[in-house]
């Protein structure tokens, strides 16, 4: 990645930008192709991908490489560990195992103790085979998963190795437990608050996931959306 440009928050995005790989803080709400597009449009680059897909209800670090010669480059990117920050909520399941789905079940889980909870972490750290959700961009048969879901379709997924370097709560407000996921490229959080609910026999989902980290890039470094507009708009 050493011929590639990384530009964070504050640099100057004068042109040429290209090649370089740009830090986006990404919103709730937008899609990662979403992010890409305003990047496109911004820099005036008709080349621009990204190197890791946030769901749209996710935040944080979005790397959205610029040019031809940094897009050939995206799985250096990816293959980097990333490290999240998330809430995971007790007693319910959804079909999309976060907050954007249908509720399923619904319990009550104030009898689960932070002991039990931390006793069930254990289990997902280290190299641990993974189911991922139905409603994922996984292709099964050469069609995205998620397109069968929405059919309604019975799909059997396949569990896939990944690594979960680090687990661990960060704070707890009765149902809702914040957590810190530390993990390989591949992994599903949203499959790790399902699984973590089902452990604990209640159930669980996703409400809240940010990116703080791909491999040594920051979240807390990277560009806000609208920061990054007007910067594009400066004169170099």
């Amino acid at each position: 990645m050493d011929d590639l440009r990384i530009v964070t928050a504050g640099e100057s995005l004068a042109r040429p930008v290209e090649p370089a790989a740009v830090l986006v803080d990404k919103p709730g709400g937008i899609t990662s192709f979403g992010v890409v597009k305003t990047v496109r449009w911004a820099l005036r680059v008709k080349k621009v991908g990204h190197a890791g897909t946030l769901d749209p209800m996710a935040t944080g670090l979005l790397i959205v490489l610029v040019g031809r010669n940094a897009t050939r480059q995206q799985d250096r990117f990816m293959g980097l560990p990333k490290t999240y920050t998330a809430t995971v909520r007790l007693g319910q399941t959804t079909t999309t195992y976060d907050a954007e789905g249908d509720i399923e079940t619904e319990v009550d889980a104030t009898g689960v103790s932070d002991d039990a909870i931390e006793a069930a972490l254990v289990g997902f750290r280290g190299d641990i085979l993974q189911r991922p959700p139905i409603f994922s961009a996984i292709k099964k048969d050469g069609e995205r998963l998620y397109k069968k879901a929405r059919r309604g379709e019975e799909v059997e997924i396949e569990a896939r190795p990944t690594s979960v370097y680090a687990f661990d709560v960060l704070d707890r407000r009765g149902d809702d437990v914040d957590v810190r996921v530390e993990c390989s490229k591949g992994t599903y959080v949203r499959s790790l608050a399902h699984d973590l609910g089902q452990a604990l026999g209640v159930g669980g989902h996703l409400v809240a996931l940010r990116r703080e980290a791909i491999g040594p890039f920051q979240a807390s470094e990277a560009f806000d959306l609208n920061d990054l507009m007007e910067a594009a708009r400066e004169p170099a």
